[in-house]
């Protein structure tokens, strides 16, 4: 009896590793078999999707900081903050005092002169 136990845990420490073994590497199994190495290379061929190569387009949140960003230009410190939060989240710009209009139209008027300046500088800080 004592035999027949020994056998059998010699047995089971024998074909241990074998039951742990790692697979075989994928690449060795793909090269043995030929019509599996044909679909591989055929995939490995096809460019990499946008989005995994980086070149995802910008979503609608992304384009938004974007304007936004554009629009702020000259501000800075707490009035940029504050635009920029309005801008984001959607709400409508805060309103500029007399002169912020007056330095926003000027910036816009630059290469007009004359009367269609005056028309220019009129219709923009009206409104």
């Amino acid at each position: 009896m004592k035999s027949l136990v020994a056998l059998a845990l010699a047995g089971a420490v024998a074909f241990t590793p074998a039951a742990f073994a790692a697979d075989p590497p994928k690449a060795a199994t793909a090269t043995t078999a030929a019509p599996a190495a044909a679909p591989a290379k055929s995939a490995a061929a096809a460019p990499a999707p946008a989005r995994l190569r980086g070149e995802e387009p910008p979503n609608a949140q992304q384009e938004r900081m974007k304007s936004c960003n554009e629009k702020a230009t000259g501000k800075s410190g707490d009035e940029r903050k504050k635009f920029m939060s309005a801008c984001l989240s959607g709400d409508a710009p805060p309103k500029m005092t007399q002169q912020e209009k007056m330095g926003y139209c000027n910036k816009q008027a630059t290469g007009k002169t004359g009367d269609d300046r005056k028309k220019f500088m009129s219709s923009c800080l009206s409104g």
